[in-house]
């Protein structure tokens, strides 16, 4: 049996096609911009890791090797995209705190940054000998 296409659905054929080209661009902004929340996201989860690893270290290190081991241990995890403009610092005698500041990139790790940096802060009580 041989499909007959009335006037109505000739004018139709090719509708789908040009609603999902014209809806493309759409797709791709939407797509981006999760992609870009995603490393927000990200970038928050390293900046606490890295402040919690750091304050670690610091609080096990004697009071003149704290801020090396400090910094070490605070850029030991993060890969070179986010290590090449960390900021790590630890301060404190009883209560030891460490600070992180990460950039954040835009959409590739390693290539552009926005100028905000995400913030990770961490405390813990120095361990007694």
């Amino acid at each position: 049996m041989r499909s007959v296409l009335t006037p109505a659905a000739l004018r139709d054929r090719g509708q789908v096609t040009i609603e999902f080209l014209g809806m493309t661009p759409t797709i791709i902004v939407t797509l981006i911009a999760l992609w870009q929340v995603v490393l927000v996201g990200y970038t928050f989860i390293l900046a606490g890791n890295a402040a919690d690893e750091a304050v670690r270290q610091a609080t096990a290190a004697e009071p003149g090797a704290r801020q090396a081991a400090c910094e070490a241990a605070g850029l030991k995890h993060l890969s070179e995209a986010w290590r090449s403009g960390a900021d790590v610092t630890c301060g404190g005698s009883g209560y030891v705190t460490a600070d992180v500041n990460l950039q954040v990139p835009i959409l590739f790790p390693g290539t552009l940054s926005f100028p905000f940096t995400v913030h990770g802060h961490a405390g813990a009580v120095e361990e007694a000998d």
